[in-house]
């Protein structure tokens, strides 16, 4: 709490999205406990539901409109797309735009949430003389981009932040960062994920395995639709995937629906499609698989299922790595495999009692990860980086 008379930090956060995707999602979670301390303005760069949501827990919101084309430019097509003429001269006039709110707003820190907010956020923040505050939510390696990207990317990390924040040591480790560094977990919020009816009691008959992300080929659906069909071809048991294509992986949608067709388990998938409610459907799976062929940044779905009191199987690697521990409260396995993935799957579809101890182990582990904890830990940044 700030003392009487004390004027709270005034920190403004930049996105370059308003739509309720991860780190999105782990900022609206935030934001609350840090409101005593923290007068949060938040700049994002379209309108959307991320707005709406942010404005009813009663944050100021600007949208400060950013070109199409530069806003949607895609992993694979950056840094080439964004140095064409007419796409750079859009991101400067964007950059000054920023530089200048920064000015109006008197902001004492710049907090950006996104990797493209990244870089004009922390250019804007360098024009305005106001210290930046670089939260890194994605992997900075050639696997996640191209080359040309990641070497701009960590050069811009040693000389645009005063700080950089990551959500893992797994993401750190990939920016190699020489500023002051920190590691801040995402949050969940226990109280809203945890079904009514308690630890791994669901609500309807038969066995469900889930999914639950952007249908995207790094997240690795088409791995678990593979092991779902080893294991439970022909049976009663149903596979769910929750998400949708997001940026431009339609192709990829098409090619899951096409996947469960030729595994002739098109009656047991259902494509749930975009879920604003995901604890509600995390209430009725037995079980939940995290299955990213590229290490995951974080994982935030796999700390959402173990708060859920849900069993989870998830990639042995990145983020999720750091989180569970084999066989206390999760089962890991190696990524891209099948066989092993449809073995953890067999191995928890026959002993329920193991499902029971993990998904109360793991509902343990999830209350680490708490709202108030993440706050805690931005706020030992803020005020490292403001001297106070």
């Amino acid at each position: 709490m700030v003392p009487d008379g004390v004027r709270r930090i005034r920190v403004v956060y930049l996105d370059h999205v308003a739509r309720l995707s991860g780190g999105e999602l782990a900022l609206l979670r935030t934001l609350p406990p840090l409101l005593d301390r923290v007068e949060a303005i938040v700049v994002l760069a379209e309108d959307g539901p991320l707005a709406e949501r942010l404005r009813a827990i009663g944050v100021e919101v600007i949208a400060l409109p950013l070109a199409d084309d530069v806003r949607d430019v895609r992993r694979a097509g950056a840094p080439t797309a964004a140095l064409s003429p007419r796409t750079l001269w859009r991101l400067l006039r964007y950059i000054e735009a920023t530089a200048r709110l920064l000015r109006r707003l008197d902001a004492d820190l710049v907090h950006t949430n996104s990797l493209k907010a990244a870089i004009y956020g922390g250019l804007a923040g360098r024009l305005a003389r106001v210290p930046v505050v670089w939260h890194v939510r994605d992997r900075i390696a050639d696997d996640y981009l191209p080359r040309p990207a990641v070497l701009l990317v960590r050069l811009a990390s040693r000389l645009l932040p005063t700080a950089v924040v990551a959500n893992s040591q797994a993401t750190l480790a990939t920016l190699r960062p020489r500023r002051r560094s920190a590691v801040v977990a995402s949050p969940v919020v226990p109280d809203s994920v945890v079904p009514s009816h308690g630890v791994l009691q669901r609500g309807s008959g038969g066995f469900t395995v889930g999914v639950v992300g952007r249908l995207a080929e790094w997240k690795g659906q088409h791995v678990f639709l593979d092991a779902f069909a080893q294991v439970f071809a022909g049976s009663p048991a149903r596979a769910w995937l929750v998400g949708s294509a997001m940026f431009g992986e339609e192709a990829y949608e098409q090619r899951l629906r096409d996947q469960v067709v030729s595994l002739g388990i098109d009656e047991q998938v259902d494509f749930r499609g975009f879920r604003e409610d995901v604890d509600a459907e995390l209430a009725e799976m037995d079980v939940v698989v995290h299955c990213s062929v590229l290490p995951e940044p974080f994982g935030q779905v796999v700390i959402e299922a173990m708060s859920a009191g849900r069993p989870v199987i998830a990639s042995a690697e990145g983020g999720p790595a750091e989180v569970v521990t084999d066989g206390v409260d999760g089962l890991l396995v190696p990524p891209r495999d099948p066989a092993l993935l449809a073995a953890a799957l067999r191995r928890l579809f026959e002993d329920p009692g193991l499902r029971q101890r993990l998904a109360v182990a793991g509902r343990e582990t999830a209350l680490g990860y708490s709202p108030e904890r993440t706050a805690e830990g931005l706020m030992a940044v803020y005020r490292q980086v403001l001297g106070r």
